[in-house]
């Protein structure tokens, strides 16, 4: 008999992305040593049978969906294939930007590329299944049970299992807050029209991954800098980000621009020790109401936004219970419709990732030299700034299914974005 699991109100929400993007979510680690490829797939099988919904197929029947878990193999999940220095980047492109349909049996895929005694660990996976957050837990403990199954021959099975339900994010209220925050029907982030400079969409249009690498030497320097003007580290790059797309795609500098954030939910539980892999991240919308003369009247406007949604008990959790009673009261095809009516895709966004810590992501003893984790290609004109660091050196990156043209723009909306910060840290 098929087993079946819930379709999760995130899941059906990122199913309802299919329009703005491809959903896959990706990371790339690189190591100076051989990855013991039989360790890794036994941690790889033991993870699956832990965590079901990446081995499971989404049914869209319109009405009430839902996952049914299939049977697989590893060699579904996992590639390993021996590549030239010269062939590896080219390899680990097109890895990356593959995309996989709900609909397939393994919603998660693993590559392993190996060149010259070193190997490069890539993953790409359904957002449905888990967003930027858990797969950053996955992630270590992917290696802290490799690592414990070579060196003391334990059986690969700590994986967080429990509920994927987005009430988790209201157990730990009160019942006063609990009320308070189940009647936040209201979404109170308000449609921007303002865009990327990106050329018209094209069915000539191809995915790719840009990024780029700012120095360790600017962490600091941001850090420094932010504490004077009262800004986190995120606000100094988000005001990099405003600053840069005024020039880049020629906004008046009167105009008010949004942006909004990635916000994880995650911070209204206090113990996530029962909880599955899933999606807890929901958006915070930055308003700027013009760009300033200078890039620090930007920054006061970032903070000044910023600080008015962080001072919100209930931060990320407004329109939620819209959400969660459109899914319920409605076959899924009418609530898709009804959703898309009251929800206002964020054309300009950025998803601050965070660290990704090299002793927790370490393979026998040795730390990933480089990596970097990002978002879902986005299909224009949605854009998506993602940011991770690994010792201190921040990748920014976006993926974007576009032409020649949209990666040099790209290109330059990065170098003005190192100019901006440059500007900051002066």
């Amino acid at each position: 008999m098929e087993r079946k699991l819930n379709a999760e109100l995130w899941d059906k929400m990122h199913y309802l992305f299919r329009d703005f993007n491809d959903r896959m979510v990706h990371v790339e680690l690189h190591y100076d040593y051989e990855i013991n490829i039989d360790a890794l797939k036994t941690v790889l099988v033991c993870f699956f049978e832990k965590a079901p919904v990446l081995h499971s197929s989404f049914t869209d029947n319109r009405i009430h969906p839902y996952w049914t878990v299939k049977d697989y193999n590893i060699d579904d999940i996992l590639t390993v294939k021996d590549v030239s220095e010269e062939a590896l980047e080219q390899e680990v492109n097109d890895f990356l930007v593959q995309y996989i349909p709900p609909e397939a049996d393994i919603q998660m895929k693993v590559a392993v590329f190996r060149h010259g005694g070193k190997s490069v660990l890539c993953v790409v996976e359904n957002h449905m299944c888990m967003d930027g957050g858990d797969l950053k837990y996955f992630m270590k403990a992917l290696c802290k049970n490799y690592n414990d199954y070579i060196e003391k021959g334990i059986s690969p099975v700590e994986l967080r299992t429990g509920t994927r339900s987005y009430e988790s994010v209201y157990e730990d209220f009160s019942s006063g807050e609990k009320r308070m925050a189940k009647n936040l029907y209201k979404n109170i982030n308000s449609k921007d029209n303002h865009g990327f400079p990106f050329t018209p969409d094209s069915i000539k249009d191809k995915s790719f991954i840009a990024k780029r690498k700012i120095p360790a030497s600017k962490f600091d320097e941001i850090r420094a800098t932010g504490k004077k003007h009262g800004a986190t580290i995120n606000d100094m790059l988000l005001t990099a980000y405003f600053y840069a797309l005024y020039e880049l795609a020629e906004f008046d500098k009167s105009e008010s621009v949004s942006i909004s954030c990635a916000v994880d939910l995650r911070r209204h539980i206090k113990d996530n020790s029962d909880q599955g892999i899933t999606n807890h991240t929901a958006w915070m919308q930055c308003r700027v109401p013009e760009r300033g003369e200078s890039i620090f009247d930007t920054l006061k406007y970032v903070v000044e936004s910023s600080n008015k949604f962080k001072e919100d008990r209930f931060i990320g959790l407004h329109g939620l219970p819209l959400l969660s009673f459109g899914y319920k009261i409605l076959p899924l095809a009418a609530s898709e419709e009804v959703i898309k009516i009251g929800y206002a895709n964020p054309l300009l966004a950025m998803s601050n990732i965070g660290i990704l810590e090299v002793d927790k992501l370490s393979l026998e003893g040795n730390e990933p030299t480089d990596g970097f984790m990002s978002g879902a290609v986005k299909y224009k004109p949605y854009a998506l700034l993602s940011v991770t660091s690994v010792r201190k050196e921040l990748t920014i990156s976006m993926c974007v299914r576009g032409n020649d043209e949209d990666r040099k723009t790209v290109e330059k909306f990065f170098d003005l974005i190192v100019k901006s910060i440059d500007m900051l840290t002066e």
